[in-house]
């Protein structure tokens, strides 16, 4: 009995304390908790983001659609060839427009090439005739490189009009025509052993031409007193083999004759044109191109003249008859 009464007096546990079966209990309780919590943290992370996404990209649409349209065309490259290359028609340089290299050489280029290169002159030059508004020297095969390399950039420019790799050869001689410290006007000249004479039909020649041909297509009515002529004209006229063989000439080479200087090329800047500054450099040529002898202006050969240099031999000759050369005449 009073073990009993002992074991009910015995003092509790204290308040600090607990008992091994309640802190599992509340380690078990708190774990679980943590793991809950656990995941509903991360559950409330992703649908945090998916919420700022969403607001993002609604931010975005809402810029795109306020922001004003762009209508600038694009271009795209895939390796096309001169794509933003631009060429001028009056020099046939090729640049690239807005590019400010690009347009300062065009610009140079430009006007050397309209008003010719600037030209300060040389110590020993080759002086062939002085005028009033200029002066014309040579240059040769064996003359100084500085003189030759200026020469390039001439033919360089004749090139741009009358086509490249041929204007120039070692055997030539080159005629400069120099005015307000620029070479206005080029030469080419070149020995050669003959030439033929080209025969073209004259205008008045075209003229009574076209007149027998209305008289042949001319007929005439008879009515009693009263006579009818009618006449049949031809609108659309086709050219005879004259016109169409070589530019209104034919090559006759069985009228071979010697020849002994061709005028290989010539080119006047378009600024200076129409001033006889060509005529100029074919008088000197004539006059400098053999020594002790005075070429005849219809002794002098050309090579195959464009429409232009046709319309210059034809007023300087002062024939329609003049000579030509190929390359298997040449010296």
């Amino acid at each position: 009995m009073q073990s009993k009464i002992s074991t009910f007096f015995k003092s509790s546990p204290s308040l600090g304390q607990e008992s091994p079966s309640s802190r599992n209990l509340f380690d078990a309780f708190l774990s679980s908790s943590e793991i809950e919590s656990g995941s509903n943290s991360k559950a409330s992370e992703k649908h945090d983001y998916k919420d700022k996404l969403t607001k993002l990209e609604q931010a975005e649409c809402s810029k795109v659609l306020n922001k004003k349209r762009n209508y600038a065309q694009l271009h795209l490259e895939v390796g096309q060839f001169n794509f933003l290359w631009r060429t001028c028609t009056t020099c046939g340089f090729k640049y690239a427009p807005g590019v400010e290299d690009d347009e300062k050489v065009h610009k140079t280029f430009h006007k050397n090439y309209t008003h010719g290169i600037p030209f300060k002159g040389w110590r020993s030059e080759r002086i062939i005739d002085s005028l009033e508004k200029g002066r014309i020297i040579l240059v040769q095969d064996g003359d100084p490189l500085a003189q030759k390399n200026k020469v390039q950039d001439v033919v360089h420019m004749m090139e741009m009009e009358l086509g490249d790799g041929w204007i120039l050869n070692k055997h030539c001689k080159v005629y400069l025509f120099i005015s307000s410290q620029r070479l206005s006007g080029c030469l080419v000249a070149e020995p050669i052993k003959r030439a033929y004479r080209i025969l073209s039909s004259s205008k008045d020649e075209k003229c009574n031409l076209s007149a027998k041909e209305k008289g042949r297509n001319s007929t005439t009515l008879q009515f009693g007193g009263v006579s009818l002529q009618r006449e049949i004209v031809k609108r659309n006229s086709v050219k005879s083999p004259v016109e169409e063989s070589f530019d209104g000439v034919i090559l006759s080479e069985d009228e071979a004759q010697p020849a002994v200087c061709g005028i290989r090329a010539i080119w006047v800047t378009p600024s200076n044109r129409r001033k006889h500054i060509a005529s100029n450099l074919l008088d000197a040529a004539r006059k400098s191109f053999c020594t002790d002898l005075i070429i005849n202006r219809t002794q002098l050969a050309f090579s195959q003249p464009t429409s232009l240099g046709k319309a210059l031999i034809l007023s300087y000759t002062k024939t329609g008859s003049f000579l030509v050369y190929t390359t298997a005449d040449i010296d």
